[in-house]
């Protein structure tokens, strides 16, 4: 049983996004959404691991880190063994399969893909445009954007929008309500590609139910209705039918799935 004040601790001598996409996909793979992330980014010295370690032991959890500076990742381990906590290294034996095979040695600043170039302002970019253009608030974002998500609520179009972000790819994302008269952006002329996300009727009353407790409202809400559904579902269909474009099944994939069938069928254009 996963208690509400659950947490995972995530620490890093860099930013510590790897780490944390690591955790997330993992809490994906269980039923419980109770479980907090803690991030400690641009960890610099044993200190400041023995007071990690300290708290994590009072919390009753357990670490996942990535620490390029072997003196860190060092004392991570005996300050974990000395405390009787589990402390997993995301990236120890990756980084020791290079070193072993290819006989090199890691750079010694950590966080190396967070040098600031070009790529990396292109994502920054790109996120700001994801938040800019989330959920249709402004259409003019249909015509700029690299991709288009469309699909009713609660298809991943948000959480997606900002994974693609961080890949450098501008995206908006256009919510499909029943009977709504598409804007006419999305059908004028437009160097972009439109993707359909749909999702099984049964999934989805899963997913909008689920929603409805965590909110605290009735689940007898029409949101959560299969009617409601299957009605936003054949309005969603039918315009995706009219514009012709790829569509993906969400049901069962995670963000990290859907992405990457999004960007393989860009690489495909």
């Amino acid at each position: 049983m996963v208690h509400s004040d659950s947490s995972i601790y995530v620490c890093s001598d860099a930013v510590g996004e790897t780490a944390e996409a690591v955790v997330r996909a993992t809490i994906r793979q269980f039923t419980s959404k109770e479980v907090a992330i803690k991030r400690y980014s641009h960890i610099q010295s044993e200190d400041e691991i023995e007071q990690i370690v300290g708290e994590v032991r009072e919390n009753h959890s357990f670490i996942a880190y990535t620490l390029v500076q072997p003196e860190l990742r060092a004392k991570m381990q005996q300050e974990a063994i000395r405390m009787d906590i589990r402390a997993v290294d995301v990236m120890g034996p990756m980084m020791q399969a290079y070193i072993d095979t290819f006989n090199d040695a890691p750079k010694p600043d950590p966080g190396q893909r967070q040098v600031l170039d070009d790529e990396y302002f292109k994502r920054i970019e790109a996120v700001e445009f994801a938040v800019k253009y989330d959920d249709g608030k402004d259409v003019k974002g249909l015509l700029l954007a690299d991709v288009v998500l469309i699909g009713v609520s609660r298809t991943s179009k948000t959480p997606l929008s900002i994974f693609l972000a961080h890949k450098g790819i501008k995206t908006a994302n256009l919510p499909i309500l029943p009977d709504m008269e598409a804007p006419e952006e999305l059908f004028l002329p437009a160097n972009r590609m439109v993707i359909g996300l749909t999702i099984d009727p049964g999934h989805l009353l899963k997913i909008r139910t689920e929603r409805l407790k965590t909110l605290g409202l009735p689940p007898q809400s029409k949101y959560a209705s299969m009617d409601q559904i299957k009605k936003e579902l054949r309005t969603a269909d039918q315009l995706m039918q009219r514009l012709d474009c790829p569509i993906i099944n969400v049901s069962d994939k995670s963000i990290e799935e859907t992405a990457g069938i999004i960007m393989k069928i860009r690489s495909d254009k």
